[in-house]
């Protein structure tokens, strides 16, 4: 019987990749400490530096404007729901 694939979490592998780029371990000492493979280690570090100069760009503002245009139609529905509650309130 095959073994199951282990998947990590991306919290996990964010902490391995910190290690690794402040040099405090070798990726060997890393791997053997936290039992993945080395190459994997590496792969994390790699993703780590390519995508962090994105942690810092403009796009994350936007990403708040559209949490913005998601949330106003359903205050817009609950604003509505609200009138035809009172409406049917009076009717009876």
């Amino acid at each position: 019987m095959s073994k199951k694939r282990r998947q990590f979490t991306d919290k996990f592998k964010a902490k391995i990749a910190l290690e690794a780029v402040k040099g405090v371990k070798t990726l060997t000492e890393l791997a053997s400490e936290y039992q993945v493979h080395p190459n994997q280690v590496s792969e994390w570090k790699k993703q780590l530096l390519s995508h962090a100069p994105e942690l810092f760009s403009r796009k994350n503002v936007g990403a708040s404007k559209s949490e913005e245009e998601l949330t106003a139609p359903l205050y817009e529905e609950i604003g509505r729901l609200k009138m035809d509650i009172k409406w049917l309130e009076k009717k009876l």
